[in-house]
């Protein structure tokens, strides 16, 4: 069968998958502030450079063919193109890194380039070894679900959930304690919370619904709004000092959005997974 054909079979099955939802889940709007890659065409492939270690390449590989099964966006895996320590962007695609960044207090970040306020022109997941070689964070469940989810950020999706004790919404864009499911501490999680679900493919339907006149995916970026400042690219993201001002924040603190403004609609957006208090308690003593 022809991936054409595949996908609209797939669109017919989400669809009714979602509308037959309906009744325990809220409908898919979890865009993340309007930020896409420009493009001129649908489907769109957006190379991803795998700087990852032997240990996260699965999860790397998984998170990709999760991803893939949308009909509007198809990820690629190619070689890495940056140090991961440094984890530097390339213009025109996204770079996975993981590393020990040592004791920051952030588990996971996801950061874009942004220019004419709403298109995505580079990003970069970074994950840190110094949290998932934790007893609390190193293993698979957890390696999952922070690996699609800050994925999922590079391409304009937010998160269906934030509340990290409740029940599980099945999808990876969900906070939670627990993202196997089933009963931890004596509360029912429900189920897991590893792979998108069918509420993420629809959201990044809706982003995509549209088409641009010019595009920001590849290595000659054609960014539309003229060349973004190069400052924008001489920075030590790992940095919080450099993150630019909180622009949002769940309640409890661990999930955090951060902006840079260059002006001219150009800036960049961090978002912040950090771990659990206990964790980062524990790395000060």
């Amino acid at each position: 069968m022809h991936k054409s054909s595949h996908r609209t079979l797939l669109a017919v099955f989400l669809t009714l998958f979602a509308l037959s939802a309906l009744a325990t889940v809220t409908s898919a709007d979890h865009s993340w502030g309007g930020y896409h890659w420009a493009r001129t065409s649908n489907p769109f492939t957006i190379k991803t450079g795998d700087n990852v270690t032997a240990v996260w390449d699965p999860y790397l590989d998984e998170a990709i063919s999760d991803w893939n099964l949308s009909v509007s966006l198809d990820l690629l895996k190619v070689a890495g193109g940056t140090n991961p320590k440094n984890c530097r962007p390339t213009a025109g695609r996204i770079e996975v890194c993981n590393s020990k960044y040592g004791n920051t207090g952030w588990l996971g970040i996801a950061q874009i380039w942004i220019t004419g306020g709403t298109h995505i022109t580079q990003g970069t997941t970074k994950l840190n070894d110094t949290y998932f070689n934790t007893a609390q964070y190193n293993t698979p469940a957890w390696r999952r679900l922070v690996m699609c989810q800050e994925i999922a950020h590079d391409f304009g999706l937010d998160h269906q959930d934030e509340t990290f004790n409740n029940y599980n919404l099945g999808t990876c864009m969900d906070y939670t304690n627990a993202p196997s499911g089933g009963v931890v501490g004596g509360f029912n999680y429900g189920p897991s919370n590893e792979h998108p679900n069918a509420h993420d493919y629809e959201q990044i339907e809706i982003i995509y619904d549209h088409l641009d006149s010019t595009t920001t995916i590849g290595q000659s970026v054609n960014r539309g709004n003229g060349q973004a400042p190069p400052a924008m690219n001489d920075l030590n993201m790992d940095n919080p000092s450099q993150w630019g001002r909180l622009i949002s924040s769940s309640r409890n603190g661990r999930v955090q959005t951060f902006e840079l403004d260059f002006g001219g609609g150009n800036k960049v957006i961090t978002h912040v997974f950090w771990a659990s208090s206990e964790e980062r308690e524990h790395d000060n003593h």
